[in-house]
């Protein structure tokens, strides 16, 4: 895995060290990544991979990347002059919808990893009762479908949705 992620990083540096088309394009299929994953940063897609499979993260180079890094558990350093988005601490001010929802998504993933499934809602083993345990299953499906239509309506990040006093 460390000889992969040497190349990927080394091929990475290669391509925007140059002002011309293999930045632009290296740019624009990071930004693709960052929609995919519903991420503000380079840097957040690496915490994103946590959660994701290997197999899940082959889409592009910029997923495969950052999964490499994750697994080997190496930081970007190099970058920031390159891209502010590659950077080690990105800082919009914004709550990304990724790191808004990746709480719920963990804890279904450890569940999942222990055997549990949807199925299993015994409330003597889980502690939950039925309701909640529909909620938490439905929760992160609901958002993943709804959120690119939100990113559409201008809402980029959690940040821009409007605030409404409770009385």
């Amino acid at each position: 895995m460390a000889v992969l992620t040497q190349e990927l990083l080394l091929h990475a540096e290669r391509c925007m060290r140059h002002e011309e088309m293999s930045k632009k394009i290296m740019l624009a299929g990071l930004n693709r990544t960052l929609d995919e994953w519903l991420c503000e940063s380079f840097v957040e897609i690496i915490e994103e991979m946590e959660l994701w499979k290997w197999d899940d993260a082959t889409g592009n180079f910029w997923s495969r990347l950052a999964k490499a890094l994750q697994q080997s558990d190496i930081s970007v350093t190099w970058a920031e002059h390159l891209d502010s988005r590659l950077g080690s601490v990105h800082t919009t001010g914004k709550l990304s919808w990724a790191a808004a929802t990746r709480s719920i998504r963990e804890c279904n993933i450890r569940i999942e990893r222990i055997r549990g499934s949807r199925l299993d809602t015994d409330s003597e083993v889980w502690g939950l009762n039925q309701t909640t345990w529909e909620l938490m299953c439905a929760g992160e499906a609901a958002m993943r479908k709804s959120i690119p239509a939100l990113r559409q309506a201008g809402y980029k990040s959690i940040s821009d949705l409007p605030r409404i006093q409770q009385s």
